[in-house]
């Protein structure tokens, strides 16, 4: 038989490994990130590192998933804590639109760290010179299945142009355009300029960017919230002078019941950190992820993420709330 004081020891040692084993539950975080050739996967690693080491009783690891959706189902599910996301489709997961029609996804951004303005470019041999030219023209909508594709064409539709649009991988409407298969595409830029393959492009085949009209951006604006408007110089390559254009962010947002001061946490590591994201993903390198959030959101913050903006001294709109 157990003596005393030898239950009481294994009863202690059994109470410590259960309180061990919560808080180790507790402690351990899943970011839902994409596919691992991706320079994202590489950003999502470099956040795991910054809160591993600014938070020791957090173990943050990876998980290699297919993007957006997927890390929102996921999250819903309580199988990752937060994922990447774009604002937009974050927006019709939290408002039950489009893809998630009827099956609103409940998930608060913690911050956006890249912008992915969307630039309507056309050969300059092409005769258009306008959003209207494009009705009947053999034009690209963005990579098959891309935020960029499923945008475009809803930006198309609120303007009632219907172009004959031309299906594809990034390379093959590449190809169709310097082939003269097809007129253009829509391309996401790398922050204000073009992306390598347009620049490929642009390189061989001149090419015009084609801007928004104060009418457009208006109509965006109304029938489109989940989209941002961006201002672009413009420059030699794009053949044009500073342009109006749409686009969305690249961000990270949580699961529904992430608690507040778990977000906190992250949410500041992740700010004050100034060496492994630009490392790891060098568009974010010189850039204020808070203030870029706050100017690009198009859906509510976390809690916790409110109350590191706000503790620095920024004011959160009433529509991120």
């Amino acid at each position: 038989m157990l003596t005393t004081s030898l239950k009481t020891l294994l009863a202690g040692a059994a109470a410590i490994a259960m309180t061990t084993t919560i808080a180790s539950a507790e402690t351990r975080l899943a970011f839902g990130a994409t596919n691992a050739q991706s320079a994202h996967y590489a950003y999502f690693a470099a956040l795991a590192k910054v809160v591993n080491e600014a938070n020791p009783d957090y173990q943050a690891s990876v998980v290699e998933t297919g993007a957006t959706v997927d890390n929102l189902k996921r999250m819903e599910r309580g199988q990752l804590d937060l994922g990447l996301i774009t604002t937009s489709a974050l927006y019709h997961a939290n408002n039950g639109i489009k893809t998630f029609d009827g099956e609103p996804i409940e998930s608060k951004l913690l911050w956006a760290y890249s912008l992915a303005p969307q630039n309507v470019v056309v050969r300059q041999d092409s005769g258009i010179t306008s959003f209207e030219d494009l009705n009947g023209a053999r034009f690209g909508p963005g990579q098959r299945g891309s935020s960029t594709e499923a945008t475009s064409q809803d930006v198309m539709g609120v303007f009632g142009i219907e172009p004959d649009w031309v299906r594809g991988s990034n390379g093959e409407l590449a190809a169709a355009i310097k082939d003269n298969r097809a007129t253009g595409f829509i391309k996401s830029a790398v922050g204000t300029s073009f992306d390598a393959l347009t620049t490929d492009i642009a390189t061989f085949t001149p090419v015009q960017v084609l801007g928004l009209s104060e009418e457009q951006t208006t109509m965006i604006r109304e029938q489109l919230p989940e989209l941002s408007i961006v201002d672009m110089p413009g420059g030699e390559m794009e053949n044009s002078g500073p342009y109006t254009t749409w686009g969305f962010m690249i961000g990270v947002s949580a699961r529904p019941d992430l608690p507040e001061d778990v977000a906190y946490n992250i949410v500041k590591a992740v700010m004050e950190d100034e060496v492994e994201q630009a490392t790891a993903f060098p568009a974010v390198e010189g850039a204020n992820l808070a203030e870029l959030t706050l100017q690009y959101a198009t859906s509510p913050l976390h809690p916790g993420a409110i109350r590191y903006f706000e503790e620095i001294g920024l004011t959160v709109p009433d529509n991120l709330r």
